[in-house]
């Protein structure tokens, strides 16, 4: 049972990462490499804790909807970040060959 309430609070913990995502627009370069760093050890630590959740034998079907959860989200704020990313390079490389 008290596996159940930590698989609970580490869905809760991925869903609160959505919500508090940041304001990405207004970001440099470097902050949205950084960004796009810390949100890819969040997915490492979280898939770390999900096969240690397997292995204490928790219940198949709540470890099968915490990954859905995971990978949807993370790579929910990964392309959102990445979109962003890739258009700022993008205006900063046709700035410098403007010149």
């Amino acid at each position: 049972m008290e596996e159940i309430e930590e698989i609970q609070k580490f869905i809760d913990k991925i869903n609160t990462r959505e919500s508090n995502s940041k304001e990405y627009q207004e970001m440099k370069i470097e902050e949205l490499s950084a960004e796009i760093k810390k949100i890819i050890k969040f997915q490492q630590e979280s898939l770390q804790m999900i096969e240690d959740f397997e292995v204490k034998g928790v219940q198949q079907d709540l470890i099968k909807y915490t990954k859905i959860i995971c990978k949807n989200t993370i790579e929910r704020e990964i392309l959102k970040i990445q979109e962003i990313y890739l258009k700022k390079i993008e205006n900063e490389y046709l700035k410098s060959n403007k010149k």
